[in-house]
């Protein structure tokens, strides 16, 4: 039996990836319902079922298992045809002004910028790198690299890694002066490390299990509107933080921070490209926006 749409094979690839056919489908920017009936058609086509799926949960059947590789291997083969096709047509040649957030523009993006322009030389950049939001309408700005659910409905959000979530950590250091909560109720007692955005200073920490749900408000001797030096402060002893997971993927990886109350979720912190209008999805911009995600999905999979 023949794979007639290979749109049908990406949602059954994301979906395997991140085990969630709902987080595939905001990451391929479909409805839940397309990307439901794209791995309808694909299992009908097959006429073997390829994933298991519940409210809550989902796994790949034996079929689904040994489809994923060849999957994977079939897709990969096509975009790098269709690069090799689009990229002979033309020069990859852009400027584009790029915002970045503070801390995983530092410590991430910029090696994995420096990697896309010695690929396309002809690329220029110019960087805004801050933690305040860029205003992609009136600002010098092409594109924005966004934690979080955008509030304007009308921005082009495309997912670089839908599935980020903040992680509870500290230096072992701190924890050896003070002692692990096995809670998130416990952070009431310890030194928390906020960050600051504006006048808005993060000091209610949610955490979610399963269908529980707490907020919890936090206090402590240090607060920054630059999520680095937020960063910073935790590995170097002086409290808790509550961070992105792809900023301190390599400082938990390295044991220099300890994620804390790992039952616990902390909050969806989705990782976006932004731009105002979609014709602003340049064959570069694309290009980038696929180069990030792959760096950002390799980053996250330690997690």
């Amino acid at each position: 039996m023949k794979i007639r749409s290979l749109n049908d094979l990406e949602i059954f690839v994301r979906a395997a990836e991140l085990g969630s056919l709902s987080a595939a489908a905001r990451q391929l920017d479909l409805s839940p319902a397309l990307a439901s009936t794209g791995l309808k058609r694909l299992e009908a086509e097959l006429g073997v079922p390829l994933m298991l799926r519940s409210t809550r949960s989902l796994r790949l059947t034996r079929e689904g298992e040994r489809l994923l590789p060849a999957a994977r291997l079939a897709l990969d083969g096509l975009r790098d045809a269709s690069e090799e096709i689009v990229t002979g047509r033309q020069v990859i040649r852009e400027h584009l002004q790029i915002s970045l957030p503070s801390d995983l523009g530092r410590n991430h993006l910029l090696g994995w910028l420096d990697e896309f322009q010695a690929r396309w030389p002809e690329v220029s950049l110019r960087l805004q790198l801050s933690d305040r939001l860029a205003d992609v309408y009136r600002q010098p700005v092409d594109i924005a690299i966004r934690y979080g659910q955008q509030a304007d409905s009308g921005l082009v959000a495309l997912p670089l890694l839908a599935g980020n979530r903040r992680i509870l950590c500290a230096a072992p250091a701190y924890l050896a002066r003070h002692g692990t909560p096995q809670t998130p109720e416990e952070l009431a007692s310890h030194n928390c490390l906020c960050f600051r955005l504006g006048d808005e200073l993060h000091d209610q920490w949610r955490f979610t299990r399963g269908s529980e749900e707490i907020r919890v408000a936090v206090a402590g001797n240090r607060a920054c509107d630059d999520g680095d030096i937020v960063r910073r402060w935790a590995i170097a002893g002086h409290g808790i933080a509550c961070k992105s997971g792809l900023d301190i993927a390599p400082d938990l990886a390295a044991g220099r921070l300890i994620r804390l109350c790992p039952d616990w979720q902390g909050e969806s912190v989705p990782l976006s490209l932004i731009c105002a209008d979609r014709r602003q999805l340049s064959p570069t911009v694309v290009l980038l926006r696929e180069h990030l995600r792959k760096r950002c999905e390799g980053l996250a999979g330690g997690l």
